[in-house]
């Protein structure tokens, strides 16, 4: 969360405008909403800095102020909740995730700097938009690009060499890489950042949604979460390969239980096909170190695009 040898907060950015709404709501004596947006804040900060004590002083604070406001209300019966209260929750989760995208915005307006990336991706949308329309072909390629992106990020903080996101018609996006990578966990730290980028473009597409109850915005959430899906399928060169490359043969089949046990709950038919080949991938003799990173990126990633892609309208 912060350089060691200088103290540079990695989410300062967000941090800035996090605090930003919270003074907005206290000036407003939105007590609850401001003490709710400083213990997001918490979520950025490390634990043992001078910020953090800071901020948990005034959650304290909040927590005080809001504790002898209800004290001073006259007793009221139950009441059902509001419509629309479990999207304003969802909101509130998702905006977290959106600020994070929002604080990489800069490195996401770079990768559009290349004339590669960008001639590439004007093609791929022009397919899409003569057969889905403009707008679910703009939200197919802005997720992909932010899928992508995620891969270079990765290959950014290991140093090491490799080309911008080319995209092809029918195919998807790829990053050609300029060196061999040969250790296991490596290659699925790489192979998995794309899926976790792809989950926050999904969940910010999910937050549109609950905000402007657009049903496209519900349509591109849905997509982005099949297409990183699809990716986590444990073969050839997909994301899902080269994470299984570190996973253990024990770690293998507790994959293996996940795909199915989302299966169950989430009606997901793409996870047949995914388990399945799974099941193929752990009776094979040949399997990686063991990294639990990689296994809880993997069964976070299973759980969260699974839900995310078989959500229906409310």
């Amino acid at each position: 969360m912060s350089c060691p040898a200088c103290g540079w907060l990695v989410h300062g950015e967000a941090l800035k405008q996090i605090a930003a709404r919270a003074e907005q709501f206290t000036a407003t004596d939105q007590v609850d909403d401001a003490r709710r947006t400083w213990e997001e804040a918490l979520t950025l900060l490390p634990p043992a800095s001078q910020q953090h004590a800071i901020i948990t002083q005034r959650v304290r604070d909040l927590e005080a102020r809001s504790t002898a406001a209800q004290l001073e209300q006259p007793a009221r019966p139950n009441e059902p909740p509001k419509d629309g209260t479990l999207w304003k929750r969802a909101a509130a989760v998702g905006a977290g995730i959106a600020l994070l995208l929002i604080g990489k915005l800069k490195f996401l307006l770079l990768g559009l700097t290349k004339a590669k990336t960008f001639l590439s991706m004007f093609a791929f949308f022009g397919v899409y938009w003569t057969t889905y329309g403009w707008m679910l072909a703009l939200g197919l390629v802005l997720s992909i690009y932010i899928h992508e992106m995620g891969h270079v990020a990765m290959l950014r903080r290991l140093k090491i060499n490799a080309g911008a996101p080319l995209f092809i018609p029918g195919v998807g996006a790829l990053v050609l890489l300029k060196q061999k990578i040969h250790d296991p966990k490596t290659d699925a730290a790489i192979g998995l950042a794309g899926p976790v980028w792809g989950l926050g473009a999904g969940i910010a597409a999910l937050v549109i949604y609950g905000l402007t109850d657009a049903k496209i915005w519900l349509a591109i959430a849905q997509l982005t979460g099949f297409i990183n899906l699809f990716n986590l399928i444990p073969i050839w060169q997909l994301d899902g390969a080269r994470g299984f490359h570190a996973l253990s043969t024990q770690q293998r089949w507790i994959v293996v239980a996940t795909f199915f046990v989302m299966l169950f709950f989430s009606g997901q038919k793409l996870l047949i096909i995914i388990g399945a080949v799974a099941v193929w991938r752990a009776l094979q003799r040949e399997a990686g170190p063991g990294d639990q990173r990689a296994l809880a990126t993997f069964i976070v990633l299973i759980v969260a695009l699974a839900w995310l892609s078989a959500l229906k309208a409310i």
